[in-house]
């Protein structure tokens, strides 16, 4: 019956964080359609920033604050893992699909595991690395849009291997952020990665003079960001680390397997974004390629 307690508690926190990452590709896709790339960056993060950083105050209250030598690595997770990561995500949008981008998302957990490999030195194992490429020829066939003639032309869509780039560039976030986690909690790690995020992207919003254009913004596109800042970015990140802490990063990180799922279903309805029989095998594949690695030791 424990067992059965703590599924029934891993299911309540991460279905919904995977519902909130899905929504968050169809947020951005609508609303990068109204707003600068920077200012879109700067304000979903900055909003997360106002919800996370009173809890990290009020639940770590005696760690919180950071050393000196520790602000570099933070520095780096910030640019990593939400500067990069996330204008590479909203560029992505403007070229490709919301289907296309969570699918190519999902291979997260996959790219973290090759670059551990290749700088931690961790091993993956023949199982584990067929998974991999499994979930990979699925990237493929999603940015060929399963035309042969893609593979010797190198004519893939750019807006996917933009979504290519930022799951690289948050997996390097991953293997980075690894190097502190035995001195702050995740947490702490979120929230001050949020925050050099945020200040690195103030200069670069205010070049865009964001302000010219607010008048203009639908009311659509400003429900969305909210959406990306409060749900997608805060609450999600937060039920995940829980996760994380509760029952283990490899039973939490199964849960990413249902964002490409819901965000197909949720594009279909909201965006009206079509599905062929090339998505829905690249998505069988990606998912399966996921699953596996992250259930095989070896």
């Amino acid at each position: 019956m424990t067992g059965f307690k703590n599924d029934k508690k891993i299911f309540l926190l991460m279905v919904p964080t995977a519902f909130f990452w899905a929504g968050a590709f169809i947020a951005g896709k609508i609303a990068v359609e109204e707003f600068s790339l920077f200012t879109l960056t700067f304000l979903r993060f900055f909003i997360a920033l106002l919800i996370v950083f009173p809890m990290m105050v009020k639940y770590e209250p005696q760690k919180w604050k950071i050393t000196m030598k520790d602000i570099p690595i933070f520095i780096l997770t910030g640019f990593l893992g939400i500067f990069t990561y996330h204008v590479l995500f909203f560029m992505a949008l403007t070229k490709t699909t919301a289907i296309n981008s969570s699918l190519i998302g999902a291979t997260n957990p996959m790219a973290t595991t090759i670059l551990a490999a290749i700088f931690l030195r961790e091993k993956i194992g023949l199982k584990r690395a067929g998974a991999i490429l499994l979930a990979f020829a699925g990237v493929l066939l999603t940015a060929s849009r399963g035309n042969l003639q893609a593979f010797t032309t190198l004519s893939f869509n750019i807006g996917d291997i933009m979504m290519l780039c930022a799951v690289i560039s948050f997996a390097a976030y991953s293997i980075i952020s690894k190097r502190i986690m035995s001195r702050y909690s995740p947490i702490i790690i979120l929230t001050y990665s949020f925050l050099t995020a945020v200040v690195m992207l103030v200069p670069l919003a205010i070049m865009e003079n964001p302000v010219s254009y607010f008048s203009a913004v639908s009311l659509k596109a400003w429900f969305a960001l909210a959406y990306m800042g409060v749900f997608a970015s805060a609450i999600g990140y937060l039920l995940q680390q829980f996760s994380i802490k509760a029952y283990g990063a490899s039973k939490t990180m199964l849960f990413v397997n249902l964002v490409p799922v819901f965000s197909i279903i949720i594009s279909i309805v909201v965006l009206g974004e079509t599905v062929n029989f090339i998505t829905l095998l690249s998505a069988g594949i990606i998912i399966s390629g996921v699953y596996l690695s992250s259930r095989l030791n070896k």
